[in-house]
């Protein structure tokens, strides 16, 4: 499989190339040549495929004959030691709950993924020279990461997260874990942290120091890997009769932009629903065809603070650059914080059911669609424990959750950070 850049300016470039570099030397996120369908008989017997073998077939494509096939499956076995339950919520509607393993959201599959292949690459190719995953988190990225690369041989990880606007246990699943994990603490938003990962990565005088590469889902390790979640939860769908539409709360829109990737490649999702909150810029665009980053707001939903989302170039390339195509694959709605938490209220009085704010806003946006949708059944993704959001679950919910071991773990340790407030402190430090 090759890869080539969505800025059109750069050569084409293997799995491993497109891993190792992150981004493309224009700037422009990489993307397969190609997407070729699974057969329908495979699609249609889901149910009689364990997860791993779901996960190879979905995957092997888009890394080719890059990685052996008994490597790669060990890979996917590595990857996928949790369970990814649809937890029925009311009348067609269900959680897909992406929060069970080791730091509980759904940044775990890719992080795990990414981190294995990297690690194939740098040993079979017995490098002498340690790779630098520089990475920007608006809050789970980073931990997922973080969890995901500690103790790998021949990799540094450097995390640059925004000050004060992550959640105290997400701060400490970036800070707290020490060996080859290092993070960095940005007076800004969760922009300027990606603004500056991108910048380093063009930056010729960084060469000499670090080899660099990225773990947010630009980077197509990161990315493709979350299109299993959505073959994970057809396959527990009892009734396929009806139509089957996602709804995923979105921040930098890799998410759902692979949920896409599953649809091409043939899984019968009849559309996808986005849910954000008040960073809006791809409700408006769809609302009125102009596509506006906007500065960040920050929200209780924090890892979608985000006002430019880097993937969404992606999903204009499976639409063909076209609104009008894209408008009849993708519904988009917005939510302020207080209704968020009113859903998270419902959710809870009503269906005894803990959400946090970022699955409250996927539940309210398909709750809105299926208003006037037929014959259609929905699932809102949860994209995060509750617990990583102690401080503005709805008011009494809090006291009855019990702190999960993976969170047990870390949430004593010192925070260690390094506190930067421009691309310079970050050059520096990398060059240190």
């Amino acid at each position: 499989m090759k890869y080539f850049s969505l800025n059109e300016n750069a050569p084409e470039v293997s799995f491993r190339d497109a891993v190792v570099n992150g981004i493309a030397p224009d700037r422009g996120l990489y993307f397969p040549e190609s997407i070729t369908p699974l057969s329908k008989e495979f699609i249609d017997n889901l149910d009689h495929y364990s997860n791993n073998e779901i996960a190879y077939e979905v995957i092997k494509q888009f890394v080719g004959d890059e990685i052996p096939e008994q490597d790669l499956k060990q890979i996917i076995e590595e990857t996928l030691c949790f369970d990814f339950p649809v937890v029925p919520i009311e009348e067609n509607i269900g959680s897909l709950e992406l929060f069970h393993g080791p730091t509980m959201a759904f940044k775990d599959v890719g992080g795990r993924f990414m981190a294995r292949c990297l690690g194939y690459f740098n040993q079979k190719e017995k490098n002498d020279k340690d790779i630098t995953v520089l990475v920007a988190t608006s809050g789970d990225t980073g931990g997922a990461v973080a969890s995901g690369f500690l103790g790998v041989q021949g990799v540094n990880v450097v995390i640059l997260y925004p000050s004060g606007k992550v959640s105290d246990v997400q701060e400490k699943q970036l800070t707290a874990l020490g060996q080859n994990i290092t993070a960095l603490e940005v007076d800004g938003a969760f922009d300027d942290c990606q603004d500056m990962v991108k910048t380093a990565f063009l930056d010729e005088s960084l060469k000499e120091y670090r080899t660099l590469t990225s773990a947010n889902s630009i980077n197509v390790a990161r990315w493709l890997p979350q299109a299993f979640y959505f073959f994970f939860a057809y396959k527990q769908l009892k009734d396929k009769s009806k139509d089957i539409v996602f709804s995923v709360p979105s921040g930098n829109f890799g998410n759902i932009c692979a949920g896409m990737i599953a649809q091409k490649l043939g899984l019968h999702i009849k559309e996808f629903i986005t849910g954000t909150n008040v960073n809006r810029v791809v409700p408006a665009y769809l609302e009125s065809g102009k596509y506006e980053p906007k500065p960040t707001i920050a929200t209780i939903s924090n890892a979608m603070d985000v006002g430019a989302p880097s993937n969404f170039i992606r999903i204009e390339k499976l639409h063909d650059f076209d609104v009008e195509k894209l408008r009849s694959n993708l519904k988009g709605y917005s939510y302020t914080d207080e209704e968020a938490t009113a859903a998270m209220g419902h959710l809870y009085k009503k269906f005894n059911y803990v959400a946090e704010p970022h699955g409250a806003i996927g539940y309210l946006a398909l709750k809105n669609y299926l208003k006037t949708a037929e014959n259609t059944q929905g699932v809102f993704l949860e994209t995060a424990h509750p617990v990583k959001f102690m401080d503005v679950l709805y008011p009494g919910v809090a006291e009855t959750i019990e702190l999960p071991e993976q969170i047990k773990a870390v949430i004593d340790k010192p925070k260690v950070s390094i506190k930067i407030s421009d691309y310079k402190g970050l050059t520096d430090f990398l060059k240190s």
